[in-house]
Formats: structure tokens, C-alpha cells, sequence
């Protein structure tokens, strides 16, 4: 597999549109209970728990690499959002 992370970021967002839409819910709830910021890791974490407990996907994987792809998707994305995430300059090409 010679794609690069962001074409391998963007068929895995196409393929689980699921993981924008929960990871998003989960920005937002944590926006309305008053954060400002929040780490796109913990609910990356979040969410590979409650797939592993809701699921019976063993050939599920959440890459850590996709983080900071979904935190500038999410951001560009949701307005009241914009810089909930912090970021840091990206090497690759952004989603």
C-alpha cells in the first residue's frame, strides 16, 4: 500500500461515516457541558471502547494516525467548533 495517510484517511472516512458522526456528537456534547478544548485522542479512545463494547467487529481499527485528520475535519465541518481541537502544523497533505 504505497497511498499516502490522507488518501488512506479519505477511504476510511468514506468507508465509516460513522466515526466523523460519533466523534462529532461526542465534540459537541462536551462543548455543551462547557469545554472550550478537548483531545482528539480521548475520544478517539472513547470510541474504540464502546465500538469494542457494542460491537462484534474484530477487523475494526481505529488508526491513530486519522486523528488529526478527523479533528480538521470536524473543525472545517462544524463552525461551532472551529478550534475546539488542538492542532499542530500538518507534514501531510490535509483530508
Amino acid at each position: 500500500m504505497n497511498d499516502s495517510i490522507a488518501e488512506q484517511f479519505n477511504q476510511f472516512d468514506s468507508e465509516h461515516p460513522d466515526v466523523y458522526f460519533r466523534l462529532r456528537e461526542m465534540a459537541f456534547r462536551l462543548k455543551r457541558r462547557g469545554h472550550k478544548h478537548y483531545g482528539i485522542a480521548a475520544l478517539f479512545e472513547t470510541l474504540r471502547f464502546h465500538h469494542a463494547l457494542e460491537t462484534n467487529d474484530p477487523d475494526f481499527k481505529l488508526n491513530h494516525n486519522y486523528r488529526s485528520f478527523y479533528a480538521r475535519l470536524i473543525m472545517s465541518q462544524e463552525p461551532e467548533l472551529a478550534g475546539f481541537f488542538r492542532t499542530r502544523r500538518s507534514r501531510g497533505k490535509s483530508a
